[in-house]
């Protein structure tokens, strides 16, 4: 199934190992592949299950589901429908997940995580809408006074509602780590004890690699390969957690005065497309959904506020891959996601 209406993330960060896995002897398990084209990326799916275990309706249903809730690329989306001002949409269980998920992110990380900016992301062309030629900061700030998540609200009766009209809502940043979730309940309801998810790099193991007799190994890649030579930065066994990583270091700039490496996020609070040297944020979370939002929020806060927001959340490890002067990349990793790194 190809969906064209994507949640467009700048890169894949996130690679599966091991996509052929080869039987030793017919008492081996078998491992059970799903594989395709949704949201506008790809995603894959390995699990140990029962024999002509058919997922792929229930898949489609799914991608469709969140597609139909979330997809600023689908024009008659609940969340497009809501853009465009129409203040009857009931937004489903998803959407509300994904809301309250973002309400939370958006608190701890002081704004840095805020799914309002949609509308400085299409200028800045990372979205459906038009991008414009040249940003002024006039045309900034005049943007801004629609940016703040504390400017929308969810009511009782599942509705948005907008301080102003013209805000314009964008769960990219947190919809694949949400959809991965999805897959994964859908799995466990399948009764479905061993497998690893994987949606535009964003993932969810359970279980062990029963092949192998070892936990699901995962890679972070290299933040300054070339797409012709393609290297991984570490390798991290996974079991039963969740992992997302962001960043958009394959379009990292060199300044000229200084030789220092810089990437470019945009800066909720400013506006501002800003340089940062953090080129990439892998984050282990309870649930894909906080990983991948906590991961957007790091790549916006940069080396040294991220670390102090680490201070103030629970339960998320972090592997930080950051420049300094001339191109030496740095790693910092917190105590629980070394814990993991290379070992089953």
């Amino acid at each position: 199934m190809k969906d064209c209406r994507k949640f467009n993330k700048v890169i894949l960060a996130v690679i599966f190992l091991g996509i052929g896995l080869i039987s030793c002897g017919n008492a081996d398990p078998e491992v059970q592949k799903y594989a395709g084209e949704a949201l506008g990326t790809s995603y894959h799916i390995k699990l140990f299950g029962p024999e002509n275990l058919n997922i792929d309706k229930g898949l489609d249903s799914i991608f469709v589901v969140i597609n139909n809730s979330m997809s600023t690329y689908q024009k008659d989306s609940d969340i497009s429908r809501i853009n465009f001002g129409d203040t009857t949409v009931q937004v489903d269980e998803n959407f509300k997940k994904v809301f309250n998920y973002s309400e939370k992110i958006y608190r701890e990380s002081n704004g840095y995580f805020d799914p309002t900016v949609g509308n400085l992301v299409n200028a800045y062309g990372f979205g459906p809408g038009s991008k414009l030629a040249e940003l002024t900061r006039p045309e900034i700030d005049s943007m801004l006074q629609y940016v703040g998540f504390d400017k929308v609200k969810l009511t009782s009766e599942n509705k948005i509602v907008k301080l102003r009209p013209e805000i314009y809502l964008d769960f990219n940043a947190i919809a694949k780590g949400f959809t991965v979730d999805v897959i994964a309940v859908f799995l466990d309801k399948k009764g479905i004890e061993n497998y690893l998810v994987e949606v535009g790099g964003e993932l969810v193991a359970k279980g062990r690699n029963l092949a192998k007799d070892m936990s699901w190994t995962v890679a972070i890649e290299n933040p300054l390969q070339t797409e012709e030579n393609r290297t991984f930065q570490t390798a991290l066994a996974l079991n039963n957690r969740a992992m997302a990583t962001s960043g958009n270091y394959r379009k990292f700039r060199v300044d000229s005065l200084t030789g220092q490496t810089f990437v470019h996020t945009i800066n909720p609070i400013n506006g501002n497309s800003q340089k940062s040297n953090l080129l990439s944020a892998s984050v282990l979370a309870e649930n894909c959904a906080l990983a991948d939002a906590y991961a957007t929020a790091f790549m916006a806060l940069g080396l040294e506020k991220s670390k102090e927001m680490l201070e103030r959340i629970q339960n998320v490890d972090v592997y930080f891959i950051y420049a300094e002067e001339n191109h030496q990349v740095k790693v910092f990793a917190s105590e629980g996601f070394e814990k993991v790194l290379g070992k089953d």
